[in-house]
């Protein structure tokens, strides 16, 4: 199949939040360095829009789709449409586990050029998480100099006053700091900065394990939208209009990052050097023995105050 001269590049991704827009570095470093490319992002449907929306992808096609099970089944018959479509690359880049090498067989079987495949794990003592996720790159001479994931997604409505984001969850309850701290240090901050006006940001996690429930009942009555479950590229939207932004280690956290917009996250168990996000304007507290329990409430509202009041000054 002839692609004339315009360049088609595939990256797979599949994963959560967080890794994808870890990935997102190498995605541009694909784009700065092929000139002309079209590039298609396959992976997991409400994830990779943000590819989209921020303009590092033509098209976006979903890993769940039925026909794709059969690529990981050892020499099965792959649906023609499935081939035609893997099969309009020049490059497939692959971050997917294939321990059985069944998903690089069977697309060399059918004809993909060229199949670059990634370590999907990061790895401690190898650098910076998305410094490992395009090292791979470098077999096709393309170097990263930036590891700071960016989306270029502006402010799709005009939000009312300072708007400082809220995300008290993550993946895991131990990277979280206490629920009942967040409630505390969110009303000390709205009485100390009236400016100012919290967006808390909550998802299905955060239903489930009840963050969501004790959040707003005990924020009632101050200054707060909630903006539960929203898409991520709506969310990254309304991110992008925000004055600043404060949670964990966590994927909506590098949503936040890769928006531009200033960030004070709290780490605990993982590390930064690893997993905070490089870009400017993101501050980083580490609890020093690894559990953001040890981080009182005096604690953290002096460093979300000092950060605050950064933030208004700034204006």
């Amino acid at each position: 199949m002839s692609m004339g001269k315009q360049r088609r590049v595939l990256v797979i991704r599949g994963g959560a939040v967080g890794d994808f827009i870890l990935t997102l570095p190498a995605i541009e470093l694909l784009r700065e360095n092929i000139a002309g490319v079209h590039l298609e992002v396959l992976g997991y449907a409400p994830i990779i829009e943000l590819a989209k929306a921020g303009g590092l992808a033509e098209q976006t096609r979903s890993l769940e789709h039925a026909s794709m099970a059969k690529l990981f089944v050892p020499n099965a018959t792959i649906d023609p449409a499935l081939v035609e479509y893997l099969c309009g690359f020049n490059l497939v880049v692959s971050y997917l586990y294939d321990p059985d090498g069944y998903f690089r067989g069977n697309l060399e079987r059918i004809g993909v050029k060229t199949l670059l495949e990634v370590p999907h794990r990061v790895e401690a003592g190898k650098g910076h998480a998305a410094e490992q996720l395009a090292k791979p790159l470098e077999k096709l001479a393309m170097f990263l100099d930036n590891p700071a994931s960016r989306l270029k997604i502006e402010c799709g409505e005009m939000l009312e006053g300072d708007v400082l984001a809220v995300h008290p969850g993550s993946g895991s309850l131990l990277k979280n700091w206490p629920v009942d701290r967040w409630i505390s240090s969110g009303a000390a901050l709205m009485k100390s900065f009236p400016q100012l006006k919290l967006a808390l940001i909550t998802g299905e996690a955060e239903r489930e394990r009840g963050i969501t429930e004790k959040v707003l009942e005990g924020w009632k009555g101050l200054r707060v939208e909630h903006w539960d479950q929203l898409p991520l590229p709506e969310l990254a939207s309304r991110l992008s209009g925000c004055r600043g932004f404060m949670g964990h280690d966590s994927g909506i956290s590098h949503l936040a990052a890769a928006c531009g917009v200033p960030c004070l996250l709290f780490f605990g168990p993982t590390d930064p050097a690893i997993w905070a996000p490089r870009n400017s304007g993101v501050e980083v507290f580490v609890e020093a023995g690894g559990n953001l329990a040890g981080l009182s409430l005096s604690q953290g509202l002096a460093l979300m105050e000092d950060f605050a009041t950064r933030l208004v000054n700034k204006k």
